[in-house]
This record gives structure tokens, sequence and C-alpha cells, in this order.
């Protein structure tokens, strides 16, 4: 298994930020000396408990629809029990239930088997992190 971690800086910004680019490179690295053995899995993981990871058309508007829709779910005020931060900050909590903090993608022939639209994108609502940590692995089939 090949394994790294990237950072993704934010900026304290909420809403999605694309991981493909970073994804494809890591796989292309680390599927350079696979010889005919170039299918796999990509593993991608954010340990934070407000963060979550999707895979999601990005561009066109779909981004400000999917962090709208999330707002409609996960209402931002004082509801939650859960308080500490930013305000309605108890939403980004429950982020997990809609959006896992990990996901496998398919590596076919060197290469990330996602569809035409497809990204991989750091979901993340909570504006109170301007750095998030993702850990990609591999493993080859």
């Amino acid at each position: 298994m090949k394994t790294t971690e990237i950072t993704v800086r934010t900026g304290g910004q909420r809403g999605l930020f694309d991981l493909t680019a970073a994804c494809e490179r890591f796989v292309s690295d680390a599927m350079a000396d696979a010889g005919d053995d170039r299918d796999g899995l990509l593993s991608v993981f954010v340990p934070h408990a407000t963060a979550g990871l999707v895979v999601v058309e990005l561009g066109a508007g779909s981004d400000d629809d999917l962090v709208a829709a999330l707002d409609r779910l996960l209402p931002r005020d004082e509801r939650y029990r859960h308080r500490h931060g930013s305000p309605g900050h108890g939403a980004d909590h429950v982020l997990p239930l809609l959006a896992s903090p990990s996901l496998t993608v398919p590596v076919v022939d060197g290469r990330l088997a996602l569809g035409t639209w497809q990204s991989i994108a750091l979901l993340d609502p909570n504006a109170d992190n301007a750095i998030r940590t993702v850990r990609l692995s591999l493993v080859r089939g």
C-alpha cells in the first residue's frame, strides 16, 4: 500500500474543495513502478469530525446548490446541544451522517475510474478551520 497526506487550505471558507487533481497525481506517482499491475483502489480519508468527502459534479452552480441544500438540511442555528465554535457549529458535527469521512474510488489501468462529470471533493461546512488534512492510500489489485 502507498499512502500520503495532503493539506487543503480552505482559508476558513465553507464549501467544496476539489481534490481530484491531487488524487490523480498521487495515483500516477504510486503506479509509476507498477508495470502491468495498474489496477487498484484509492482510499480517501479526512480525519476531521466536521468535514466529509463526496463524489460530485463541481462547477456550473453545483457547488453553491450543494452547500445551500446542506444548510436547509442542517440549519446553522442554536438548536444543537454541541455549541462551541461559530454560531450553528453543532450542525457541522452532524455532517458525517450525510457526507462520510472516507470514500473509495476504483483505479483502472492507472487512472481514477470516475464518470465524466464526477470529481472528488472535500465538503467542509466549518469556517472555524482554515487547514484540513486528507489521507490518500492506494492498494494495488
